[in-house]
């Protein structure tokens, strides 16, 4: 076997034998294996669960620690297989293996593998980085894959399984879940946040339009007097009136700056809302891909939807008073009135003065309750359309669904879609929640009891078509804000080299 004598694989064996032997006692439990392994820096000295694994293919005795001989008989049948398999994939017989001949023996095998993580592979196996795999190097770092699954499959899932390289390069052993292992690289919380505040800012005077809808309780005259007199052409005539009004309302309101009003504490709030929730989304699937023991980009759908679910809780729980604040703000802006920070300072002291804190918070049960599902329903159609459109390119090209790419088009037309649906569905319960926090304003002066009471209010003024009064221009801002949020989410993590 690549031209070594039977004295010589003795030789070797033994001082491989004696290097993990670190305390000299002839035999090895599973401390001391994993002792010695961390002394030749093997991928596998902190993999607790493998090793376990290791120790019982090993320990042919039962006596739950490895004797020499025991060592010697596995290393030279894990070796024959391992050069039966290095020999299948070397077809010029060069003894040595190039990433072409690796990716080449993948495919024959039906198995599809990125270029990233074959070149990743490659780098770790290839410690002398001469571009070439030698046989020595192949042996080393295979060892103790189980002989009896010595395939490329069972190869790519033992590599899988004991390394995992991070976005800095670090290779770091993916055993058990340790303190906060599953949170994501910083990048994802910088590139949510970026995607917040560029689709926010783009989208503020829809937000600022539909906030100013959901803020009137009493319909306009002319829409009053058409139904009174029964003429149905024109109540279908004023419909988009209420709109248009609103648009000139605001306008005369302030202008341009009436239509930005609140963008400030936008960009404050969103920043920390967007990249905690991009943030905790992805540590939540990292962390239901450990219990489910699969692969973070395809979770089990229950998983995903919690993850998404999830990541919207988590950060609406951060920024709710911001948001509150926000809203009262937009309602305390009229012709004539303060503006700017003055208006934020002087809606800031007015909220504290009617409760303290708790006014900052009215309405976070319902914000929870209709966050969740909104997030929750957003990322699982994104991530399952974008999935299947990157499976479907990956299949066309023959290759890894890593290695494709999806245009901004296809991204924007896909968030626009998860978005849309995901407001639309649950917009009845964010229009009461507005409610609550613009309660006591002057374009919104009723006050509510509670949750129940702006419910029954709201359905007795307006009937259930008042539970979506305003979702068309927030379907205006919905759908093209969660399309640049994911454009510009989607461009900043690969930037900074994130999948």
């Amino acid at each position: 076997m690549n031209g070594e004598s039977h004295e010589d694989r003795e030789q070797r064996i033994r001082k491989l034998w004696k290097t993990l032997d670190t305390r000299s006692e002839g035999q090895l439990d599973l401390p001391a294996l994993k002792k010695g392994l961390r002394t030749i820096d093997h991928p596998l000295k902190n993999a607790d669960d493998l090793l376990h694994d290791v120790l019982k293919a090993v320990d042919t005795s039962g006596d739950g620690r490895i004797q020499f001989n025991e060592f010697r008989v596995f290393v030279e049948h894990a070796e024959h297989e391992l050069w039966q398999l290095f020999d299948s994939i070397d077809r010029d017989n060069s003894g040595g293996l190039d990433k072409d001949e690796l990716r080449l023996a993948f495919r024959r095998a039906g198995l599809t593998i990125s270029t990233s993580k074959l070149d990743q592979f490659f780098d770790e196996v290839d410690t002398n980085h001469d571009g070439e795999i030698s046989f020595d190097e192949w042996r080393d770092f295979l060892l103790f894959l189980p002989a009896s699954q010595s395939s490329l499959r069972a190869m790519l899932s033992y590599y899988s399984a004991t390394t995992n390289v991070n976005q800095e390069g670090d290779v770091h052993i993916n055993d058990t879940l340790q303190g906060f292992d599953f949170l994501p690289p910083p990048g994802y919380f910088i590139a949510g946040g970026l995607a917040g505040i560029v689709s926010r800012t783009a989208t503020a005077p829809l937000d600022r339009l539909k906030v100013y809808l959901i803020a009137q309780t009493s319909p306009k005259e002319a829409t009053v007097k058409a139904v009174k007199d029964g003429r149905p052409f024109q109540v279908l005539r004023n419909f988009g009136r209420p709109l248009v009004d609103a648009c000139k309302d605001l306008w005369a309101a302030g202008g341009l700056r009436s239509l930005f009003a609140g963008n400030g504490l936008n960009v404050v709030k969103v920043m920390p809302e967007s990249a905690v929730k991009f943030g905790a989304y992805e540590a939540a699937k990292r962390f239901f891909a450990k219990i489910d023991d699969s692969d973070p980009k395809h979770l089990h759908p229950t998983s995903q939807f919690l993850a998404g679910g999830i990541g919207g809780v988590v950060s609406q729980c951060l920024v709710y008073p911001l948001d509150t604040l926000k809203f009262r703000m937009q309602c305390e802006t009229v012709s004539g009135g303060l503006h700017g920070n003055a208006l934020i300072m002087q809606t800031a002291k007015k909220m504290w003065t009617q409760g303290k804190l708790l006014p900052y918070y009215r309405g976070l049960g319902m914000g929870l309750a209709g966050m969740f599902p909104y997030s929750a329903i957003d990322l699982f159609i994104f991530e399952n359309c974008k999935n299947y459109v990157l499976a479907r390119k990956a299949k066309q090209a023959r290759c890894h669904e890593d290695d494709v790419e999806m245009s901004n088009m296809t991204t924007g037309i896909i968030g626009a879609t998860s978005g849309a649906i995901s407001a639309t569905m649950v917009y009845p319960i964010n229009l009461l929640r507005t409610r609550l926090q613009a309660q006591g304003t002057v374009l919104h002066p009723p006050t509510y009891k509670g949750i129940v009471d702006v419910t029954i209010k709201t359905v007795q003024g307006e009937g259930i078509k008042g539970l979506f009064k305003g979702v068309t221009p927030n379907l205006l801002k919905v759908a093209p804000a969660v399309s640049i949020s994911y454009i510009v989410y989607e461009n900043s993590k690969a930037l900074m080299g994130l999948r």
